[in-house]
């Protein structure tokens, strides 16, 4: 029952990934003649969806890692 679980909330992630992919890289967009083209799209279309993931994963990590100016915890440089 656990492993259903997880498989469903991973089932969320991926719809989120192909929804981006389809609205702000175009694979939707997609109007090809051949399996040639069609391959050459989809796989430019998951190359920049795997660059952005991991470009909007480094900003998101390192925004965390600041430190956080109005922190009780760190003294305020005078």
């Amino acid at each position: 029952m656990a492993e259903l679980a997880a498989v469903a909330g991973l089932r969320w992630a991926v719809e989120e990934c192909f929804e981006r992919a389809k609205n702000d890289l175009g694979l939707d967009h997609c109007e090809v003649r051949s399996w040639h083209g069609w391959h050459r799209h989809m796989s430019l279309c998951m190359a920049a969806l795997a660059f952005l993931s991991k470009l909007s994963a480094d900003l998101r990590r390192s925004a965390w890692s600041k430190p956080n100016e109005t922190s009780p915890k760190e003294p305020i440089a005078a």
